[in-house]
């Protein structure tokens, strides 16, 4: 099972303290370091010192790691244009040396649409007009030659599809619990569905959605990754974790319920639980406070190993 860590920076962060994150994670031997797109904090914070932008962010990172893989969980559509965003993330791809997966999602949270002025259609529209940014985006990836396309929503007239990534295909994740367009949109387009913060039986429902989706358009369903997104509390002891829960304003009881809680030994079996249950190959750890690098770094030493 590979473990990567995923951060919430719109909670409160800088680009200085994701940058020591995305190194101690390094370090450590995981996989990846992700983060959110998001432009508002949640929930009771304050955010400060501000937002940062995503793709920014990984830029950066691109540049200042070396081995680490770098996306996001999951960039909104509503936020970018889709051949613009298809050319950022192809020269993050290359400035990283390939090492770049694209976790592409709708947008859902109306909030920041409002405090950024950035138009919210209704869902309906947002599902129409993020399908036509997976195809454009992919479309321009792999064209050999000018691009065009007609949609509803977005037209592109010989667009010279150009930079293209590194990667050939560049991973691309969805995830989501939607019943019907989400897994069909997985098994066209995605190398990796994630469900976030979710238990098992909403999990193995909608893996067994995108199953069928594969299976109706003849793609063989091994070729999706199953992932998972789940809330890291994890401490040396009761003391520990007790610590640990309270900095992120949670509750022990809960976190054990419904993520990756405890000491490092029913963290290795709680991953476990996951992987036998639901055949998942790739967890993703929200990682909430960003200044506790000892945390990263207890995982990657005590709960890692014995999932390899």
């Amino acid at each position: 099972m590979e473990l990567r860590i995923f951060t919430e920076p719109q909670q409160g962060a800088t680009y200085d303290d994701l940058l020591r994150v995305a190194r101690t994670a390094e370090d450590a031997g995981y996989d990846a370091f992700f983060r959110s797109d998001h432009y508002l904090a949640m929930g009771d914070g304050d955010g400060l010192p501000g937002p940062t932008d995503a793709w920014t962010t990984l830029a950066g990172l691109a540049r200042e790691t070396s081995r680490i893989r770098l996306g996001t969980l999951m960039t909104a559509a509503t936020f970018r244009h889709p051949g613009p965003l298809a050319i950022t993330v192809a020269q993050v791809d290359q400035m990283s040396g390939g090492r770049v997966e694209f976790g592409f999602g709708t947008g859902w949270f109306e909030a920041e649409h409002s405090a950024y002025g950035i138009p919210f259609p209704p869902v309906g529209e947002r599902f129409d007009r993020y399908a036509e940014q997976l195809e454009v985006i992919t479309g321009l990836w792999a064209a050999e030659g000018p691009y065009s396309f007609e949609g509803e929503h977005h037209r592109l007239v010989d667009a010279p599809a150009l930079p293209k990534p590194v990667q050939s295909p560049l991973p691309v994740l969805i995830g989501g619990v939607g019943a019907k367009r989400t897994p069909a949109l997985a098994a066209r387009f995605a190398t990796e569905f994630n469900l976030p913060f979710q238990g098992h039986d909403v999990a193995n429902r909608q893996f067994t959605r995108v199953v069928e989706a594969c299976v109706e358009i003849g793609r063989d369903p091994a070729e999706v990754i199953r992932s998972a997104a789940l809330v890291l509390c994890v401490g040396r002891d009761d003391a520990e974790v007790a610590r640990r829960a309270a900095a992120i304003g949670r509750e022990v009881d809960e976190l054990r319920a419904n993520g990756i809680a405890g000491t490092p030994a029913e963290a290795v079996e709680r991953l476990s639980e996951w992987r036998e249950k639901t055949g998942v190959d790739r967890v993703y750890l929200q990682v909430l406070d960003l200044a506790d690098l000892d945390h990263v770094e207890l995982v990657a030493a005590e709960v890692a190993p014995a999932l390899a």
